[in-house]
């Protein structure tokens, strides 16, 4: 019985191990489908409160997302940051427009 006891602790144990181990990366296709979920939200279009909601669904994305979309993915957070601020950088914000630019064209490119 106590060999038992033993057995499940030690399973019970690396299952919980497991769990709390770095999430996998996705692969572009998964990628994709996530972030057009997000685009496709009409609220995360209006306004600067549309642009908050934006990044903060983009970001957990962009953290586990393929290495293709990554780099688009935090150009997107980054211009929505700057551009949902009380007072925005239009210099920093048109200094964005050629990552947003290269961002648009990835997800043109791989989220077909």
């Amino acid at each position: 019985m106590k060999k038992l006891a033993t057995v499940l602790v030690a399973a019970g144990l690396v299952f919980s191990a497991s769990a709390c181990t770095a999430p996998t990366k996705l692969s572009t296709v998964e990628t994709c489908e996530r972030v057009q979920v997000v685009l496709s939200n009409q609220a995360n279009k209006v306004g600067k409160s549309g642009l908050v909601r934006l990044a903060n669904q983009i970001r957990p994305i962009e953290a586990v997302a393929s290495d293709e979309l990554k780099t688009a993915l935090g150009s997107y957070i980054e211009y929505a940051d700057e551009a949902s601020k009380e007072t925005p950088d239009e210099d920093k914000l048109a200094g964005m427009q050629a990552k947003n630019q290269e961002a648009n064209t990835a997800l043109s490119t791989f989220c077909q």
